[in-house]
């Protein structure tokens, strides 16, 4: 008899997959931001209203807040949002911190200056809805700005979901994103220097794109 495939934990409740890993005393992925987004951030300006989806324990809405942007952070897990609030006060920023389910949450339209999505996988179907969404969060000239384990990825040990439908092909972007304007999409290999959980070589795709005025 064959056995069932084996299904991520974090796709059937991402609440607690994430509540499980954010549970821990430190910040597992640090609370450095990211690389990518910070060779990104000429691209943003202090007073620019930004939604960061996905942002876990907060290291990269924290960061845009200490740059003068106006940041809202959205995440399924309690912990994160928890310790993301706790950095944002100890960082001495403001953070409105939203707790959802992106599968179910009720985006925001045509409201953000910019989209910050890191290493943020979803299912395919879900994965498609939610970039489409991204886009319409934003108002007309707004940005996305995006980076995600690519499949190449399953050949490191630098962290990263070990299902290959979880990672991103620059390919599955271009469609995802189509009607937006793309500024950058890049196959890139970084060394990841994010907390304990991301160390080492990484094979990653990175995206700005554009709403079209």
């Amino acid at each position: 008899m064959t056995s069932a495939p084996r299904v991520d934990p974090s796709l059937t409740d991402p609440g607690a997959f994430w509540d499980k890993r954010f549970g821990a005393y430190h910040y597992v992925y640090g609370t450095r931001p990211n690389a990518f987004l910070c060779a990104q951030a000429f691209r943003l300006k202090p007073g620019m209203n930004v939604l960061a989806v996905g942002d876990g324990e907060g290291r990269n809405g924290v960061w845009l807040a200490q740059n003068g942007l106006m940041v809202s952070s959205v995440d399924a897990s309690p912990e994160g949002v928890k310790k993301a609030l706790q950095l944002a006060l100890e960082r001495q920023v403001t953070l409105q911190a939203t707790c959802a389910d992106l599968a179910t949450w009720d985006w925001p339209q045509a409201t953000f200056d910019a989209v910050v999505s890191v290493f943020l996988h979803l299912p395919p179907a879900l994965r498609a809805t939610a970039h489409r969404q991204m886009l319409a969060a934003l108002r007309p000239g707004g940005l996305v700005i995006l980076e995600a384990f690519r499949p190449e990825q399953l050949a490191h040990s630098s962290g990263g979901p070990r299902d290959l439908s979880l990672l991103y092909t620059a390919d599955q972007l271009r469609a995802d994103f189509a009607g937006a304007d793309i500024l950058l999409l890049d196959e890139a290999a970084p060394l990841l220097d994010e907390g304990p959980l991301h160390q080492g070589q990484a094979a990653t795709v990175q995206l700005v794109v554009r709403r079209p005025a």
